[in-house]
């Protein structure tokens, strides 16, 4: 532990005060085991309005601080120079947002860099986090509705029309030269991943409708795995379903398998129906509804918090965190030649 923390309070800083750096602050905040104790962004309008410590450069923040964890939430251009200056204050772990240190190459520097010095680096991927995912999970080891042959995503978060998309929450989307799956495709990578273990081929046709924006906003990629099984993501950023909250779970989600299905609901209900019945019963229903993704950022820093504490291992960490990267080149590079791709 740094100096003035306790084995059971985590002393936290967070580089990072944008959007999506809010949820960050909030989680860490209502942990009982961790503290806020910095948050450094070099626009001082960010400051965070109930007196955490602010600061406008990260290395000051650093040195006042000593943190165990410190936790990057800023844009990718940026996160190999966070994460050399973190590596240099000897923290306990690194949490990194992603995409990830912007590209592969860059990542697997991170890595390196990481590993010399014996320091976890987690990035933070967490939709596989999302409660409803991790029901999934433990009703496909409970064998409930048997042998999966599918996974069908279908993203249609409905903020991608028009000459303003994405303009009043994170504006940058607009500029994304690859942004459909580098920036939002890429969590179904991982929880697909987290469902089903590594894909064998991918095939991938993506396309741009809106022409506001540099990247594509539109599209599909199917993994393929052994035995037959298959997860697709069809992704369309223009349309929506059926939510009061288009950003709860972003789509809906149905799990087939030999003895029944899963499906998860914009609400983020899941039910399950058994094979040959008309009927399903829900079997999961959030908690926390009014949370991003159904709290998924307190989820995920709760389990480095955990890992740290030496009470499960480390989910996400950076080197195994290539592959998703891997695969998103694989997609990238079927939607381009029109063939399937080995992964």
């Amino acid at each position: 532990m740094s100096e003035g923390s306790t084995p059971d309070l985590f002393q936290v800083a967070v580089i990072g005060a944008g959007y999506f750096a809010q949820f960050h602050h909030d989680a860490w905040q209502r942990m009982a085991n961790a503290e806020l104790a910095g948050v450094a962004d070099r626009d001082s309008d960010r400051a965070p309005p109930d007196g955490t410590p602010f600061f406008t450069d990260a290395g000051e923040m650093l040195n006042a601080v000593n943190p165990d964890i410190i936790d990057i939430a800023t844009p990718p251009d940026t996160h190999l120079g966070f994460i050399e200056l973190a590596l240099a204050h000897r923290p306990k772990a690194i949490i990194c947002q992603k995409p990830f240190c912007g590209d592969r190459q860059n990542a697997q520097k991170a890595v390196s860099m990481a590993a010399d010095t014996g320091t976890p680096l987690i990035v933070h991927e967490n939709f596989r986090f999302q409660p409803w995912y991790r029901k999934v999970k433990d009703l496909l080891a409970e064998g409930r509705i048997g042998d999966v042959h599918q996974i069908t995503f279908r993203l249609r978060p409905g903020d991608g029309q028009g000459p303003r998309a994405y303009m009043d929450r994170q504006p940058y989307f607009q500029q994304m030269p690859k942004f459909l799956i580098h920036e939002t495709g890429v969590h179904w990578i991982d929880t697909f991943r987290y469902l089903l273990g590594e894909p064998s081929a991918v095939f991938a046709d993506l396309r741009q409708l809106n022409p506001a924006i540099s990247g594509e906003d539109a599209g599909f990629f199917l993994l393929e795995y052994d035995g037959g099984r298959r997860a697709m993501f069809d992704g369309n950023r223009l349309l929506d379903h059926p939510a009061e909250n288009h950003r709860l779970t972003m789509g809906e989600c149905h799990v087939e398998g030999t003895q029944g299905e899963l499906r998860l609901l914009g609400d983020g209900t899941l039910t399950l129906r058994m094979k040959g019945e008309r009927h399903a019963e829900q079997v999961f229903a959030p908690d926390q509804p009014d949370r991003f993704g159904g709290d998924c950022v307190f989820a995920l820093q709760s389990a480095v918090v955990t890992a740290l504490q030496g009470r499960a291992p480390f989910e996400n960490l950076a080197e195994d965190y290539i592959k998703v990267m891997e695969v998103e080149e694989r997609i990238y590079e079927s939607a381009e030649t029109g063939r399937k791709v080995p992964c």
